[in-house]
């Protein structure tokens, strides 16, 4: 590694830093994870990522050891529908794993030695009754005993806690207002947790990259639909279909991000969060909300938006024709149904520049990150086409773009076609960003 190639990467990964300060991710750790050598990796990055000001639910799991539990007394395990059966008479060697797992975690996340990466770390773990479960109860003439699944979620008391700066710990259990406890699939607790706390990610570890395609290599983005499809067609089933199942749920319900990750890559968890590619599979929410290519039939809904800002001289008049003609070049940010914010890719090859134009998010619907969401798609469709470099004019919002890696530029070095229609009367100013 070059010298210098540590501080290249710790600038460019602030902007993610900003992003993620002060809200909500919920991370599940299965049993598998936490019994492998790089689960210590994966808690001095928790550690990193709390003392970042990112608010963390860690959901964990225990079917492993519980299952040596069992085996160590020779009691009978039954599944059904990828569910473990537990009957009164194994629900004490159950709690005994998995309060043995949570007192292992909490003390992996107390540690503070000198020369370790958690030195002064001083991170506060809490854990507690916040998951109200009920029986899953007789399935296909199977009674699961005290298998159950989640009812509802303390979020006032969790949120205190995170406010607190407190790491929240919650195990596969759920209690009752009747006083049992209740086994719980971890990946549930995870997903439902993540969309009672509307939280903006939702990360799960497997022992894989992520999702694989079926040529073997990764999937790196996959909508919700994309992924019920492909849950429905059978070709992601096993622990892998569990988490998939769970992504997919916590999207569809408002959490915007959820993410399949590895345990066994160093790094996964850091990479994932503040690389621009990431390290494994990122589903998202379309039938809520999506960014995609704009159509035909967004036109009208495209016009809407532009049509106030220029009426202001915000932007620069653009016909239904010219819509037409230029809609391929245009995204979209669409939300039940509606247009809620656009922004058009112009190319010029032969400078390997891209400008980006007519970028509008409906007044409404901002401050919730979309405009960043349209602008990582622009960015992407650019790289894409060999863009090197992006290019916006503005009279209105010059901090914004300052604010997401844009420099102020000269109009002479904007494209020659493009300074040959600039407008001197608008006096717009110029910033570029380098894409490579």
């Amino acid at each position: 590694m070059k010298s210098n190639e540590w501080l290249h990467g710790f600038r460019h990964s602030s902007p993610y830093i900003n992003a993620h300060r002060g809200r909500t991710v919920v991370l599940t750790i299965g049993g598998d994870a936490i019994a492998h050598s790089n689960l210590i990796n994966i808690i001095h990055d928790i550690a990193l990522l709390s003392s970042l000001g990112i608010r963390l639910v860690v959901a964990f799991g225990a079917r492993p050891q519980i299952q040596t539990r069992l085996d160590a007394i020779g009691a009978e395990s039954v599944f059904h529908r990828g569910l473990r059966v537990t009957p009164e008479s194994q629900l004490l060697p159950v709690l005994e794993a998995i309060g043995g797992l949570r007192a292992h975690l909490e003390s992996q996340l107390s540690m503070g030695l000198v020369n370790s990466p958690m030195h002064n770390a001083r991170i506060r773990v809490s854990s507690g009754n916040y998951v109200t479960a009920r029986p899953v109860g007789v399935l296909d003439g199977i009674d699961f005993g005290h298998t159950g699944r989640v009812r509802r979620v303390d979020v006032a008391g969790i949120e205190k806690l995170l406010e607190l700066g407190h790491i929240v710990l919650l195990p596969p259990l759920g209690y009752s207002p009747t006083g049992d406890a209740f086994n719980l699939s971890y990946e549930d607790v995870g997903s439902q947790v993540a969309v009672a706390l509307q939280a903006e990610k939702l990360i799960m570890f497997t022992e894989n990259q992520g999702l694989p395609e079926d040529d073997g290599s990764l999937i790196r983005e996959l909508t919700a639909k994309q992924a019920t499809e492909r849950l429905s067609a059978g070709k992601v089933e096993g622990h892998d279909g569990d988490l998939l199942k769970a992504a997919c749920d916590a999207c569809v319900k408002g959490v915007r991000r959820a993410h399949i990750i590895s345990y066994v890559q160093d790094g996964a968890l850091l990479e994932e969060l503040f690389t621009r590619d990431g390290s494994g599979t990122l589903v998202s929410g379309d039938n809520y909300e999506q960014i995609r290519q704009a159509r035909v039939e967004d036109i009208g809904g495209i016009l809407g938006l532009i049509q106030p800002l220029e009426e202001q001289g915000i932007l620069v008049r653009r016909s239904r024709e010219m819509l037409e003609t230029e809609i391929s070049r245009y995204v979209v940010a669409e939300r039940d149904g509606t247009i809620v914010g656009c922004a058009a890719l112009h190319h010029y090859p032969e400078e390997g520049a891209g400008e980006l134009s007519c970028f509008v998010v409906d007044q409404a619907y901002r401050r919730a990150g979309r405009g960043d969401d349209i602008l990582a798609m622009i960015e992407k469709l650019a790289r894409g086409h060999g863009i090197e470099r992006l290019f916006a004019l503005t009279t209105q919002t010059e901090h914004w773009f300052r604010e997401r890696g844009f420099r102020p530029s000269s109009v002479q070095e904007l494209p020659g076609p493009k300074l040959a229609s600039y407008n001197v009367e608008r006096k717009s100013k110029v910033f570029v960003k380098p894409l490579v």
